[in-house]
């Protein structure tokens, strides 16, 4: 039986909380029509790390690189290891990936990695990188204690003013999230087809929502896309159109966080290091996390080119 069948099995069982963008099914879809594989560490036949990963090949060099549309990816461990057990099945994994002999290597790896020592020894390099989250969620009406009076206001009068769409189609979606990206930047990192099968099999599963704001006239104002698992909540890609109120993206971040509190333990608004959009997240009250992102290149030119640092 290959790694990845045990790992598909793996991800199925019951209790097995591997994070979402880790998560077998989510390697098919954001990889597809490309090559991805897991190393898996064991002991006394069980299964207590493993590590997913895109790889590919130019040039006759092969690198793993972060899929598309993952926040993170990297070492998943079993949650009853000691803190000694976690560092020896991180370096039973790091020594895999050197094992490979990869020309480049570069992954985040998840908020709940807190170490990269094993990495370190073998030469890899690191950054800190930082996500904006609500750990532990809670009700929206706590979340918002102390929020402004006025703030509240605002977001009640456009309430009033727009309508809430809690089923916005994974393909109207799309097109609305692209033409965003295309409008704004001149064209879009993300391929249209593979937002809208992300969004779509995120939905068939009951881990993904799209939720949109829309006018009297039913024009989607803003429009949001959230994949989670029983742990934590990702908002992953959004979209604006030129005629959005003011506080429209507020108002449906609220509306998501709401409607989460009970299917989820945490909302990640899947930060950035945007100085605006740090602050943006942080009027909410989320608090800033770390993410460790570990590279490696044996090319010169590869740590500019892919802005490692």
């Amino acid at each position: 039986m290959s790694n990845k069948e045990r790992y598909r099995q793996l991800c199925e069982q019951a209790g097995a909380r591997i994070p979402v963008f880790q998560q077998h099914w989510w390697m098919e879809v954001v990889c597809h029509g490309k090559q991805w594989d897991v190393l898996l560490a064991e002991r006394n036949g069980k299964i207590i790390g493993a590590l997913p990963y895109l790889i590919g090949k130019r040039f006759g060099l092969r690198y793993v690189l972060q899929p598309e549309l993952t926040q993170f990816s990297g070492p998943w461990l079993d949650e009853s290891l000691n803190p000694e057990e976690r560092l020896r099945t991180i370096d039973q994994l790091a020594g895999q990936i050197d094992d490979m002999g990869l020309a480049i290597y570069v992954q985040c790896f998840s908020p709940d990695i807190e170490t990269w020592l094993p990495f370190y020894w073998r030469g890899y390099s690191q950054t800190t990188r930082y996500t904006y989250r609500f750990d532990p969620l809670l009700p929206v009406e706590q979340l918002m204690a102390d929020a402004q009076p006025e703030r509240r206001k605002r977001l009640e009068l456009l309430r009033s003013q727009c309508e809430i769409d809690r089923h916005v189609p994974p393909d109207e979606f799309s097109v609305f999230h692209n033409n965003y990206y295309t409008n704004r930047d001149g064209y879009n990192m993300v391929p249209q087809r593979l937002v809208e099968q992300v969004c779509t099999t995120s939905l068939d599963r009951g881990q993904g929502l799209i939720y949109g704001l829309r006018n009297h006239n039913g024009q989607l104002l803003v429009a949001d896309f959230v994949v989670y698992d029983s742990h934590c909540a990702h908002s992953l890609l959004s979209g604006m159109s030129g005629g959005a109120p003011r506080n429209a993206n507020s108002l449906l971040f609220w509306t998501i966080i709401g409607d989460l509190y009970g299917r989820t333990e945490v909302f990640d608004f899947e930060g950035s290091m945007d100085k605006g959009i740090g602050h943006f997240f942080r009027t909410f009250g989320a608090t800033a996390v770390p993410l460790m992102r570990v590279w490696h290149s044996r090319i010169p030119f590869a740590t500019k080119f892919l802005h490692l640092r």
